[in-house]
């Protein structure tokens, strides 16, 4: 593979541009606004895969009528403490943001809450919506599967794919005051299916491990994925572990909520289709808050105590590597390669959109 050249663009004017293109497919300019800061963030923070890559795929799908602008979440149930939504295939940014609202508010008046949504456009990423309660001082833990296509995850001892990429994230509010979250957010694969398409469109290798070819054999590369004729498929990460956290998304998220399964050929061609289901709790609830906060926050320094095998890179805790990146990002401006970038700016210009920021 050849490797494809990277780009530079600055955060705000990237953000600019992503809100217009948003703004064009229909949504209000709230929505364009939640939608280009929530893929904007990915960026930010390194996870290229759910950021502004997407944004094409999302502009086709309001014109196929598998994305709905300006949709709100419907209450399917709704009590105390429970409650589960239908997205109605809208904007997963805001859809998801306004599910979460609900739970981090049931959270404070019962201690907990339980939260599903299914039906909903893609979600993007979902530590978003971890930071969201966290910043409410809440716990929070998510499940998420998705169906998108044909299934891109092979099950563990497995050779062709049977699963999504199916997301697991907990989050915890940070031990002191000013400080941040820990954010731990993994797909249950090796990596996640949009990192391969930034390797496929970059030209660049997948890491090994990651992938198998159609006969069920490794390979680093990520056009097992993307080009004509029998498709590879990823692995799960750590073995039978990320294979069966993967079925626990698929069951609990897809499967009890009602939501697509990936088992499923008549879902497939429905857009981005996600499911997510949700845990908020108080720790205040649980009695000594203040010890609790000490006690993480000394949790938290033993670890990082660790000295590091390699002095150029201490030990960090969930959620500090992105916020290293986003300064840094934030500094020097969001890699893009070319053909990312390419397929950005001829969505734009589909939409009637002429001012496109400069890229170098």
């Amino acid at each position: 593979m050849s490797e494809a050249p990277e780009l530079k663009v600055q955060a705000g004017a990237l953000r600019d541009l992503v809100r217009s293109v948003v703004a064009a497919t229909g949504s209000t300019q709230e929505e364009a606004e939640e939608v280009a800061a929530h893929l904007l963030e990915a960026n930010l923070q390194g996870h290229d895969s759910h950021g502004i890559m997407l944004l094409p795929r999302y502009v086709d799908h309001v014109r196929q009528g598998r994305l709905h602008p300006n949709v709100t979440p419907k209450a399917i149930r709704q009590e105390a403490s429970l409650a589960l939504f239908d997205g109605g295939m809208g904007y997963g940014q805001r859809v998801g943001r306004i599910a979460m609202d609900w739970a981090i508010n049931a959270a404070h008046a019962h201690g907990h809450a339980v939260m599903g949504l299914r039906d909903v456009h893609h979600l993007g990423r979902i530590g978003t919506y971890g930071e969201q309660a966290a910043a409410a001082g809440m716990i929070s833990v998510h499940f998420v599967n998705g169906v998108s296509g044909p299934p891109a995850v092979a099950p563990f001892g497995g050779s062709d794919a049977r699963l999504s990429t199916n997301p697991v994230c907990i989050t915890v509010p940070g031990a002191r005051a000013g400080e941040a979250p820990l954010v731990l957010d993994f797909a249950t694969s090796a990596i996640a299916l949009g990192k391969c398409r930034v390797a496929f469109n970059a030209g660049r290798p997948v890491p090994e491990g990651a992938l198998v070819d159609h006969r069920g054999q490794p390979t680093t590369d990520p056009g097992v994925l993307y080009r004509e004729g029998p498709r590879g498929a990823l692995l799960s990460f750590g073995a039978h572990k990320g294979y069966g956290l993967a079925l626990v998304c698929e069951v609990l998220a897809g499967a009890l909520l009602g939501g697509a399964t990936a088992w499923r050929p008549d879902q497939r061609n429905r857009g981005i289709v996600n499911s997510w289901l949700a845990f908020v709790l108080d720790p205040a609830r649980f009695g000594d808050l203040d010890g609790f906060r000490q006690e993480l926050a000394a949790v938290i320094d033993d670890v990082k105590a660790s000295p590091p095998a390699d002095p150029e890179n201490p030990v960090l805790v969930a959620g500090e590597k992105e916020r290293i990146t986003k300064a840094k990002r934030l500094a020097e401006g969001i890699p893009v390669d070319a053909t990312t970038w390419g397929n950005l700016v001829a969505a734009a210009r589909s939409l009637g959109i002429a001012d496109i920021p400069e890229a170098r």
